[in-house]
């Protein structure tokens, strides 16, 4: 099972309920939690891993073999991010590597294959282990804009590793764009993170909408719960959304939370909350 925990801001806290579940299913199921947000990677804070093992993540990129080149200019065509300049007056080609997104297409489009791809790493895969909590990171080197490839690099590795009734908690990057869209797409039930602010149901809307387009089951939990923003709960009532949980406000969790310590593990209470929620959400996808 794929939980994937997003949200439409950063700051909500999907970090927070990412790494609560992890902790409060691991005694149960085979857990793996999953840091796609490869831009601003932080779960390990959390998790506190054991790195065992780092890989490059790479994309691949052109090269021209320039001896079979004929400098048609076909290549500069078909290239959709204006990665490959062909000069043909001074016979000279010249790739842009950084923005490159891999696709191929001017390698297979070549008359003369004077194409060739190698790869070029973009970020690190880090994998590690906490107690029976595995644990896999995405981060993506300063600079890089393959973020959508670095995403689906991890969850590529993940799924080559887990079997049977394993439960997988992608913690998504922040926002409604390519990357939050590549961490939900295949998830079986989306967790929305909100707070009751203005600013939080602003972008809670559109990551609503987002996850309607791609029919996935879903639920809200709102951090830093405080009553009173009628606003938020009219919006639940209107759209018929179903509210999860809802975490108070209180200085003891936000105490916890400085300290790198996760819902699940500053009080048994939460533990046995996400729990309880875990087994919602298993009901329902079924």
């Amino acid at each position: 099972m794929k939980i994937a925990v997003a949200s439409g801001k950063g700051g909500t806290g999907k970090t927070t309920i990412a790494t609560s579940f992890v902790f409060a299913l691991r005694s149960t199921y085979d857990v793996v939690y999953a840091d796609l947000d490869v831009e601003e990677p932080d779960g390990h804070i959390f998790i506190n891993p054991h790195i065992k093992k780092e890989e490059l993540i790479t994309t691949l990129v052109p090269r021209i073999v320039e001896e079979k080149c004929t400098y048609c200019g076909i290549c500069q065509k078909v290239c959709a991010f204006n990665a490959i300049f062909v000069f043909k007056n001074t016979r000279k080609i010249s790739v842009l590597d950084e923005l490159c997104k891999g696709c191929g297409n001017c390698m297979y489009n070549c008359p003369e294959s004077a194409i060739y791809e190698i790869p070029r790493a973009i970020g690190v895969l880090r994998y590690g282990e906490r107690d029976d909590i595995e644990f896999y990171e995405g981060r993506l080197n300063i600079g890089e804009i393959m973020t959508t490839t670095a995403i689906s690099y991890v969850k590529e590795k993940i799924g080559k590793h887990i079997e049977g009734d394993t439960v997988v908690v992608f913690d998504s990057p922040p926002g409604t764009s390519c990357p939050m869209v590549e961490s939900v797409k295949d998830a079986d039930f989306v967790i929305l993170v909100t707070e009751p602010t203005p600013f939080g149901l602003f972008d809670l809307k559109m990551a609503h909408g987002v996850i309607k387009k791609l029919q996935k089951p879903y639920g809200i939990i709102v951090n830093k719960y405080e009553s009173g923003f009628k606003e938020m709960e009219e919006f639940f009532d209107r759209e018929n959304i179903p509210v999860l949980l809802k975490i108070p406000f209180e200085r003891s969790i936000a105490e916890g939370y400085s300290r790198g310590i996760t819902l699940s593990l500053q009080d048994n209470s939460w533990n046995e909350k996400f729990k309880e929620l875990f087994y919602r959400i298993k009901e329902q996808i079924q």
